[in-house]
């Protein structure tokens, strides 16, 4: 889509000063507010709730949110979130009770956070809600390749949801960093050196559904980089899936521009004024903001242990309190509107008993559902 040249003035504009998203990694390193700590008495109630309500075999779609009395650990965990929507999009959570709860038990603690924060969107092909990350001998780079499944290093990218949650049951032999970056931050770099290929951002790229497309959905959508609301910057990048949609018939091949304006764009957030890396550690529980950040991970060498080796679980949310979402979001994320169930891989999947659960945990949260699934 071609701009003239007030609409690249416009697009390519620094954001404001002082926006707690456009951060650098030095700012981060020294500014604690975005880390919260759980106290030995709420991470031991929270334990002592997970395996009082856990059920062997019972699917995650029956609990409810008031199965998990966790009183004294919602405020600390309120405040991550509030963080992670409205300040600097990034939270790390310490102190959850990775050695008082089996993996079955941990994984179970991080869907009933999840339950307490919002809306669960689901991940893949299989309509699933919760992810195991860990190395099964995924091809990343490939049609239908998913990073969480591999031990690769990744690409700068988003996860398709409002809000990722990302909890540590075991680390790494070595590797496995986590970085992020501030795609504000990495915007108003490029605008300031390239606002030629800044502009270039809020056009027009293809994105692959690594052949994970609902059955009403095509195996590709278009998408802009970036886009502007009402005076914030939202993001959406993942560029293995913009390559392997480059494979897929219909799909316009990118521009020697495009690809310069890629290349850069990764470059920028691999800078390290620009990238933060951190291990998270067992009991650690990672919150990004997938419209202000921008995340990757190194490669990994794993433990000879089945036991011992790398395990987080990955869940994706839509917050109660979700802000609209830019137009060009609706491919991706099913409706734009706030307090709107959005977002998530919908999968081939999706039946009545994740429709029932969505509705339940909807109106939980005094949430919105997105128009077909009202209907269902």
């Amino acid at each position: 889509m071609a701009m003239d040249g007030a609409e690249i003035a416009t697009v390519v504009r620094p954001v404001a000063a002082g926006t707690r998203a456009a951060w650098s990694a030095p700012e981060l390193a020294a500014d604690p507010s975005w880390v919260f700590a759980l106290s030995e008495g709420a991470a031991g109630e929270m334990a002592r709730a997970v395996r009082r309500a856990h059920r062997p075999g019972q699917p995650l779609t029956d609990y409810r949110r008031e199965d998990f009395d966790f009183s004294a650990a919602l405020p600390v965990l309120d405040a991550a979130f509030a963080e992670t929507r409205n300040g600097r999009g990034i939270a790390l959570v310490q102190g959850l009770p990775r050695e008082a709860l089996s993996e079955p038990e941990f994984e179970l603690l991080t869907w009933a956070i999840g339950l307490h924060a919002g809306v669960p969107r689901p991940q893949g092909k299989a309509t699933h809600y919760l992810s195991a990350v860990r190395d099964v001998g995924t091809v990343y780079r490939s049609g239908t390749g998913r990073g969480y499944s591999s031990n690769a290093e990744l690409d700068f990218h988003t996860d398709g949801a409002d809000v990722v949650a990302l909890t540590c049951f075991n680390t790494a032999k070595a590797g496995g960093m986590s970085m992020v970056s501030s795609s504000v931050t990495a915007h108003n770099i490029m605008a300031s050196e390239r606002p030629d290929l800044a502009a270039l951002l809020h056009g027009t790229f293809h994105f692959s559904r690594q052949a994970e497309q609902a059955p009403d959905e095509a195996p590709f959508y278009p998408h802009p980089i970036y886009a502007a609301l009402e005076g914030r910057l939202h993001s959406r990048w993942n560029r293995n899936r913009i390559i392997s949609a480059q494979k897929l018939p219909g799909v316009p091949p990118l521009s020697a521009a495009q690809h310069a304006t890629i290349d850069l764009l990764d470059e920028i957030l691999r800078r390290p004024s620009v990238m933060y890396a951190m291990h998270l550690a067992p009991g650690d529980m990672q919150l990004l903001n997938s419209h202000v950040t921008l995340h990757s991970r190194t490669e990994f060498e794993d433990h000879d242990d089945p036991a011992a080796k790398r395990l987080l679980f990955r869940l994706w949310l839509t917050p109660p309190d979700a802000r609209a979402l830019p137009e060009a979001w609706l491919p991706g994320y099913r409706s734009v509107a706030a307090r709107t169930v959005r977002g998530g891989i919908r999968g081939q999947a999706y039946d009545s008993v994740r429709r029932a659960f969505e509705r339940r945990q909807a109106a939980a949260l005094a949430m919105l559902l997105e128009p077909e699934a009202n209907q269902a």
